[in-house]
């Protein structure tokens, strides 16, 4: 198969592309694949460093807002629409998938004109933009929550989860808990807002830090690599002395190896971790972020705390006070870590990369 992948701007796009078309390499060894993304985006260093071959093109999103900047937009769409089809001219692909972001509208939208089968795949409960637009002419949907599907014609579109969520379950190897100063045998709480961190969540972390000493379970705080100095300096200001039960560390490297091995996981509501959360059966906390588009991470927390999988913090809400007394109640109730369990099992889809490639393939037959 020869197959472009196209999605872009964050980590959530990203990675689910990369995903499947791992799998489907994995699954056909003669599979080809051309990534494009935008010049400006994370997948210009994510996409080479995984291997791929790899074209940028210009874009830009449209300001919800009335402004002359959306003319540049339209100007650098029609462009990249160009440019896109002579890769794909060149290329030659059975099908164009795209994961979302705005990079990969010019990219589906020159192979819909081409007559080349397109599928895309929405990560969120709120269906994107840039999906919305492609919708109209595309293949085969692949949506990772039945909430999205009424966003979408009648029988386009099938739930397949998210492809990141196969990659978790799938993953080998051991975690060094003597990395961190924890124990391999003690129930586990993980907390963690993203790779950059979240403000309110460290600092209501830090608020409650003493409370966690001599309990009888372990905490992980993962600060985000930029914020960890701030929580340091919060810690030294409080005179907080960090219990032997609790490790406070910048960034997980690994953690597709430590997730499995967690009671209790406590973050944001992000479409790619609540696939991989679901998919392993992880209780949650989730404290949707309200800076996002169309406030969709708390779309998606409601969708799972309805189904019984997960405790949801708003931001306001949001202290250190509320945060120590759900984890607590949660770490010290087994049967109802239990029952979150069984929920998020549910939901979750442990193969939803093969889900997404049989999708995929079923566009071309």
């Amino acid at each position: 198969m020869r197959i472009i992948v196209s999605g872009g701007g964050t980590g959530g796009h990203i990675y689910p592309a990369l995903a499947t078309v791992k799998r489907l390499m994995a699954q056909e060894k003669n599979t080809q694949v051309l990534y494009i993304g935008s010049q400006r985006g994370l997948e210009g260093n994510i996409v080479p460093d995984a291997g791929f071959d790899f074209k940028p093109l210009r874009v830009q999103g449209f300001h919800r807002s009335l402004s002359l900047d959306n003319v540049k937009t339209i100007y650098l769409f029609l462009k990249a629409t160009r440019e896109a089809k002579k890769y794909l001219e060149a290329f030659k692909p059975d099908v164009v998938v795209g994961t979302g972001g705005y990079v990969s509208g010019p990219v589906l939208y020159a192979a819909q004109q081409m007559g080349i089968p397109t599928v895309i795949h929405e990560q969120n409960s709120v269906v994107g933009v840039t999906n919305k637009f492609l919708a109209r002419k595309v293949t085969k949907v692949g949506v990772a929550f039945p909430a999205a599907l009424p966003a979408f014609k009648a029988n386009l579109a099938t739930v397949v989860g998210n492809p990141r969520a196969q990659e978790v379950v799938d993953g080998q190897g051991s975690f060094n808990w003597d990395e961190i100063g924890l124990k391999a045998d003690v129930p586990t709480v993980l907390v963690f807002g993203g790779s950059q961190g979240a403000i309110k969540i460290n600092a209501s972390m830090v608020a409650t830090l003493n409370d966690f000493a001599d309990k009888p379970y372990q905490v992980i705080f993962v600060t985000g690599s930029k914020r960890y100095d701030d929580v340091k300096q919060q810690m030294t200001e409080k005179n907080i002395t960090v219990a032997k039960n609790v490790a406070v560390v910048p960034y997980i490297s690994n953690m597709p190896q430590l997730m499995p091995r967690v009671s209790l996981v406590v973050g944001r509501a992000g479409a790619t971790s609540l696939a991989e959360q679901t998919a392993l059966g992880k209780p949650m906390i989730l404290i949707p972020s309200p800076y996002v588009t169309n406030d969709h991470q708390t779309k998606n927390a409601r969708s799972l705390a309805s189904a019984g999988a997960a405790e949801m913090i708003t931001e306001d809400s949001l202290s250190g006070t509320t945060l120590f007394a759900t984890i607590d109640q949660l770490m010290t109730d087994d049967n109802k870590r239990q029952v979150m369990t069984n929920a998020a099992m549910k939901m979750g889809v442990p193969d939803a990369a093969d889900q997404f490639i049989g999708l995929i393939k079923s566009a071309i037959q």
